[in-house]
């Protein structure tokens, strides 16, 4: 049987391996962790075919088909087995907002009717306050809603 021009009763081990190529380029320029598997099957179908030559292609793709669903599944297994296997050391990193949780800041305006401005190292905030508060006075963030820093007066 021919496809693409290619006789598929001819495919050797270093086949495989190219298509292997062709998935782990597709996995790095993509990154959605999906074309790794296929690749990974991809090798292990050339190893086999490397050690018994005869496997007749048809074997070889559903050998490759069955390999790729398998290692795609133990690593969904694993992954779930190992939750805090990405966990960082630096949860708050990318949300900027968690880290001012419980600092204390200065107040250069006051807050009128429960929202004001505060200067948080080299950007300034919208906060929400319960009550009014004068300028100079230092606030404390308790929490933090999108974008709006919550603030109560520091004792």
């Amino acid at each position: 049987m021919e496809l693409f021009g290619f006789n598929l009763e001819n495919l050797v081990f270093w086949h495989w391996w190219i298509v292997a190529g062709v998935f782990f380029l597709f996995e790095v320029l993509s990154l959605s962790f999906f074309f790794l598997w296929l690749g990974l099957a991809a090798v292990i179908v050339g190893l086999l075919i490397l050690m018994l030559p005869a496997i007749l292609w048809p074997l070889q793709f559903t050998l490759w088909a069955g390999l790729s669903v398998i290692t795609a599944v133990l690593w969904r297994v694993y992954k779930k087995k190992n939750p805090d296997m990405h966990a960082s050391d630096e949860p708050a990193l990318n949300k900027r907002g968690q880290q001012y949780i419980g600092r204390t800041f200065t107040l250069t305006e006051p807050v009128v009717n429960g929202f004001g401005k505060v200067k948080v190292d080299d950007s300034i905030w919208k906060i929400e306050a319960a009550a009014d508060i004068e300028a100079g006075q230092k606030v404390k963030v308790n929490a933090i809603e999108g974008t709006i820093l919550k603030v109560e007066v520091e004792n």
